[in-house]
């Protein structure tokens, strides 16, 4: 294993490379049945081939490809499973395009769909194999890393633990302790990763030069100097090298590319989507007959308030602008299932249209809910420095319930790294939420309790599967 540990980075390298080239040549052995010239020299051969191989890579660079080691098994399946899909059908259509002609068929046709079918129930059947292969050959060579948690008090505890916890093949928590104890350093230097969490802007800077120095692993959570830190890049006046922090806006050729790619994709969305409108609208109506449609005030660019339309997933008495909680009995049994899979958010392409939000942004907030985290979170504003948008980081990485501190990290992520590439990867990546439905609209609820302990031992549970 000492061997194998020292080439890790090689192993992983080769087993990425086996499941591609086994994709690759599921599809074109499958489809080669019935389009010979695919196997051979020819120039429909050499476009396919290539359509697939740059629409793979691209699709798993969305998608965050196959990260063994990185994820657990369920979300790699996932992702990879998109990313392929994706490939597949774009290359499927591609070939019929150039099986368009004199030889095969005289006009666009749809053919061998089977083979297609075929095709991506295989891809899937090795994507798990290799996913499960590979994070076990990972955890083989690599046993989790030895970690200690710097933090200020038992809420902040409270709140990173659980997350460090959920990856107990990667990290194994030896030590938890206050940043104000004597023997924080001794802690560090025992530890392979550390994790600092809501340490002071000055104590946290001189762990992190002592790790830098010990090299040691660091994480620690956002503050705005490091949003700040996202849009910059380095300066070098004379021969003096700085850090340069500039205003980032959107120029006036991206507002423009960016509010046709809402037009467009927004209309396009409530036409193929206007049958899933019409049965949740009778679901809905059915239940309690009641209102279909709910509305609600809203923040966006700005400030401006607006009426954000959603399906009504509530029943409509006695239903109050608080935010959604574990087991809350307004919701309808409707709602339930319409909150599980985000699709009660739909109706906002109408917003999109009207101009209010954008497919891609910080998600508008009740405005309550805006008085309230500003009071203590004044920062909360900057979020509305670009219109709300239908989905964004938040909406991938986090849940209902995730914590406005860490809602406005996500979207000032967003806004200081801007691109309409960015968004289009957004959009992708927005339908890995129908994998994990019941995790990502988990609801307010209070978290576990940890105690402070140092040199404690916490090893990984058996039943826990990556």
């Amino acid at each position: 294993m000492g061997f194998l540990k020292r080439f890790k980075s090689t192993v992983v390298m080769l087993i990425k490379f086996a499941l591609f080239i086994s994709l690759f040549a599921v599809f074109f052995l499958i489809f080669g049945i019935e389009n010979a010239w695919l196997l051979h020299a020819s120039r429909t051969a050499a476009i396919t081939m290539s359509s697939f191989m740059i629409i793979g890579i691209a699709s798993m660079s969305i998608y965050g490809g196959y990260g063994i080691g990185i994820y657990k098994s369920k979300p790699i399946i996932s992702s990879m499973s998109l990313s392929t899909l994706f490939t597949d059908i774009i290359t499927y259509f591609q070939l019929c395009i150039m099986n368009t002609n004199n030889e095969n068929n005289q006009s666009f046709k749809l053919e061998n769909l089977d083979m297609l079918l075929l095709v991506y129930v295989l891809q899937f059947i090795l994507i798990v194999g290799f996913t499960y292969f590979g994070n076990y050959i990972y955890f083989l060579i690599n046993s989790p890393e030895k970690c200690c948690v710097i933090t200020t008090s038992k809420p902040s505890l409270n709140s990173i633990v659980p997350k460090i916890k959920k990856y107990r093949k990667q990290y194994l928590i030896t030590d938890m302790i206050l940043f104000t104890a004597p023997n924080v350093l001794d802690v560090i230097d025992r530890s392979d990763t550390v994790f600092l969490y809501d340490v002071p802007a000055s104590s946290r800077t001189t762990l992190i030069e002592y790790c830098y120095d010990k090299n040691k692993n660091i994480y620690y959570n956002f503050e705005m100097r490091d949003i700040v830190s996202l849009r910059g890049r380095t300066s070098i006046l004379d021969d003096k090298p700085l850090y340069a922090s500039q205003v980032k806006e959107l120029t006036f050729e991206q507002r423009v590319i960016k509010r046709t790619f809402d037009l467009l994709l927004s209309f396009i969305g409530l036409i193929v989507l206007s049958p899933m409108f019409l049965i949740t609208a009778l679901l809905i109506k059915a239940e309690d007959g009641g209102k279909v449609m709910f509305r609600q005030k809203r923040a966006t660019l700005n400030g401006k308030i607006f009426k954000v339309y959603k399906f009504r997933t509530m029943r409509e008495e006695n239903s109050v602008n608080v935010s959604v909680t574990e087991d809350d009995d307004r919701i309808t049994k409707v709602g339930k299932l319409l909150r599980k899979f985000r699709i009660d958010e739909l109706p906002q392409l109408i917003n999109i249209i009207k101009g209010d939000m954008s497919l891609v942004g910080p998600r508008p907030e009740m405005v309550e809910n805006i008085d309230r985290y500003e009071d203590y979170l004044p920062e909360f504003s900057y979020r509305l420095r670009v219109k709300a948008g239908l989905t964004g980081y938040a909406q991938i990485a986090g849940k209902y319930n995730t914590s406005p501190k860490d809602k406005l990290v996500l979207d000032l992520m967003y806004i200081e790294k801007y691109s309409l590439w960015l968004d289009v990867k957004i959009l992708f990546q927005t339908l890995t939420v129908f994998f994990r439905a019941g995790d990502s609209t988990q609801a307010f609820n209070q978290g576990q309790d940890f105690e402070f302990f140092t040199q404690s031992t916490d090893a990984p549970d058996e039943n826990d599967k990556q």
